[in-house]
């Protein structure tokens, strides 16, 4: 085994262990999202029973506008995590991402923990992973990624681009000089479309916009008031810098003004970044995304309670995104979209 696959799978074993039983949250930073309220819509005649929770997502239907978010994958720990957790995306009928498919790319070796996705989920949309970083230094860059996406049948490719993390990470790489070029050829040349997801500090509109410009066909703001991955970072270094471990755009207001771009693009919006009740689902959907998605609550509840317990966790958020939506008159999640909501302050 190589330096690099060694140091590689190091580091996502550490990025696991440090999400499951470090502090690695924003200190101080939120999602934005408790500063909006719903218009309650007293005449309401929607019933529970007609609320349709369903969507397409890459030409697949699911049953519900929510994605188990990209966590791991390229160690032994990885492999039944993901096995367990696209159990828990084929019984609900939900999308799934892996984790970067960087070791995937280094060797053979934990190609299963990545297989492993839709094997057990052969039927939901599967998303792939690799780092802008990766990307940029790629001299084949589609040959590479579209091995990764044939590695996992993926229906998308999710490129994470983390400057600040790589920024702080010992031994990164915070190079990403020629990113859009090489995001406008894979989105041209790929056989799937090509999401741009930030790792928690958030996508403002106007790196959305460059990005829609360049051919993405998702936006997956991923901002601030969830998991730090500076603070992930910097926990590993053993350093303390309270700036950095807080910085970023909180998740509200990228979704709200990346929503804005629909009126010009065709594009997915994908809110995700701290979102841990139905409230922020409901919250973030009306506010104009299209999917919601959660990555570590969902892997803290697989390994206290098991697929079930994460299976429980997910239809008890969308029952309270059902109470919502009839509280606010919206039988659909166009309605949902549309329904009115306000800022408190």
């Amino acid at each position: 085994m190589s330096k690099e696959t060694d140091e590689t799978i190091k580091r996502k074993k550490d990025h696991i262990k440090l999400c499951l039983n470090d502090n690695v949250g924003f200190m101080h930073k939120t999602t934005g999202l408790e500063d909006y309220q719903f218009e309650h819509y007293a005449i309401t005649e929607v019933t529970l029973r007609e609320i349709d929770l369903s969507t397409k997502l890459f030409n697949r239907k699911i049953a519900y506008p929510f994605l188990i978010s990209c966590m791991t994958g390229g160690t032994e720990e990885a492999n039944n995590l993901n096995a367990d957790l696209a159990i828990v995306a084929a019984q609900l009928n939900i999308p799934i991402g892996v984790g970067s498919q960087r070791q995937a790319l280094e060797n053979t070796i934990h190609h299963e923990s990545y297989k492993v996705v839709r094997k057990n989920a052969p039927n939901v949309p599967v998303l792939g992973n690799i780092g802008a970083a990766q990307v940029v230094q790629m001299k084949d860059s589609v040959s590479a990624v579209q091995s990764l996406v044939d590695l996992i049948e993926a229906d998308a490719m999710v490129i994470h681009i983390n400057p600040l993390q790589e920024l702080i990470q010992k031994n990164g790489e915070p190079n990403f000089k020629g990113l859009l070029k090489v995001i406008e050829l894979l989105s041209k040349k790929l056989a799937a479309p090509i999401i741009a997801k930030e790792v928690g500090a958030g996508i403002s509109k106007s790196a959305a916009q460059k990005l829609l410009d360049a051919g993405v066909g998702g936006i997956d703001v991923a901002g601030a008031g969830g998991t730090s991955w500076s603070a992930v970072e910097l926990i590993r270094n053993g350093e303390e810098n309270e700036f950095f471990h807080d910085w970023g755009v909180p998740t509200a207001k990228c979704i709200e003004d990346v929503a804005l771009l629909k009126s010009k693009y065709n594009f997915t919006l994908i809110a995700s970044g701290g979102l841990q009740t139905g409230e922020d689902i409901a919250k973030s959907l009306a506010l104009g995304a299209d999917i919601a998605a959660s990555a570590r609550p969902l892997l803290v509840k697989l390994v206290d309670s098991g697929i079930d317990g994460v299976i429980n966790l997910i239809i008890d958020w969308f029952d309270t995104v059902k109470k919502i939506m009839y509280l606010t008159g919206s039988k659909n999640l166009t309605d949902l979209n549309n329904s009115k909501i306000y800022k408190t302050r």
